[in-house]
């Protein structure tokens, strides 16, 4: 029986299984973005059973098509959460076979081991919840990091870090994150474009040496960013908002109090604080619900209004 497998070993059962179109759909998920709980799997699969659908993921995990990173299982919780999944040597065997070309990755995310697990699992959660979020709402279109790729400027498409925006110390940023939303109303179409931290709070605030690193500092640089417009020299496009999604919201306030003290309450840096229990399933709300800012008024970023 299934649910007497192990979750974190491979069990093989050595039968051939009938792939189904709604498994190749699973393949090309978590080919997009790397790391995948079940929930969001479900949710962008669908199926009426979500328990059915879990155990069709473990055949999958069993018989080799899929894998689950064993960093998870260092998790305290693990065990209860909903699994983690990427692909494996049979999925991506299958897509060949199938003749379906990969899609092109939802996130920056190498393909190799990654040390910072659990960051990286939370930007392909904060992605995947956004893309998820979009599909609800009429006249929203999610806009991955590849597509801004295509339509970036030449330079920009041969180079080898096509995502790194030089500041005017020498330095450099990369987002954790990028994306754009399509904006369709009254057949006219509008655009933004947001570059995505996912701050899991292992970065000091603030530090007295302006020198060392700290999220103010980081804020900094796409402050000046933004006023030199280079991430419309670098990637071609009109606009940019700097989404943060923080692990509490006594740092998100902490954060955003700071900033605004600083005199750097810049109108484009949006915040949200999600824990990761909230991420366990997609967290609709990252869209649906306005962000914070250290300006007065908060923003939806789910409406082009």
């Amino acid at each position: 029986m299934n649910e007497r497998r192990s979750r974190i070993r491979r069990t093989r059962t050595g039968k051939r299984l009938a792939l189904t179109p709604r498994d190749i759909d699973i393949f090309r998920a978590v080919s997009r973005y790397r790391y995948l709980r079940s929930t969001y799997l479900h949710a962008f699969v669908g199926g009426a059973s979500e328990t059915r659908f879990k155990e069709r993921l473990g055949d999958l995990f069993h018989e080799g098509y899929l894998d689950r990173p064993s960093q998870q299982w260092q998790f305290a919780d693990a065990l209860h959460a909903p699994v983690v999944y990427e692909s494996g040597e049979g999925a991506r065997r299958a897509l060949c076979e199938s003749g379906i070309a990969v899609d092109e990755p939802r996130t920056l995310l190498a393909q190799t081991a990654h040390r910072q697990f659990q960051h990286s699992l939370m930007i392909c959660e904060l992605l995947a919840s956004l893309e998820i979020a979009t599909r609800g709402v009429p006249g929203l279109g999610f806009i991955p990091w590849s597509e801004v790729l295509a339509r970036a400027p030449e330079a920009t498409r041969a180079s080898p870090r096509p995502f790194q925006l030089s500041l005017p110390s020498g330095a450099y940023l990369v987002p954790d994150g990028l994306f754009g939303l399509e904006y369709v109303q009254d057949a006219k179409k509008s655009y933004r474009f947001f570059a995505l931290e996912a701050d899991r709070g292992t970065m000091p605030v603030e530090r007295s040496d302006k020198g060392q690193t700290s999220y103010l500092a980081k804020l900094a640089g796409y402050q000046g960013i933004i006023a030199q417009r280079a991430y419309k020299t670098t990637w071609g496009t009109p606009n940019l908002l700097v989404l943060t999604v923080t692990t509490s919201e006594s740092r998100l306030q902490e954060i955003m109090q700071r900033l605004a003290a600083n005199g750097g309450g810049h109108a484009a840096f949006l915040f949200k604080s999600a824990m990761g229990s909230d991420l366990r399933r997609p967290m609709l709300r990252l869209l649906l619900q306005p962000w914070q800012r250290a300006v007065p008024q908060p923003m939806r970023i789910d409406s082009s209004q």
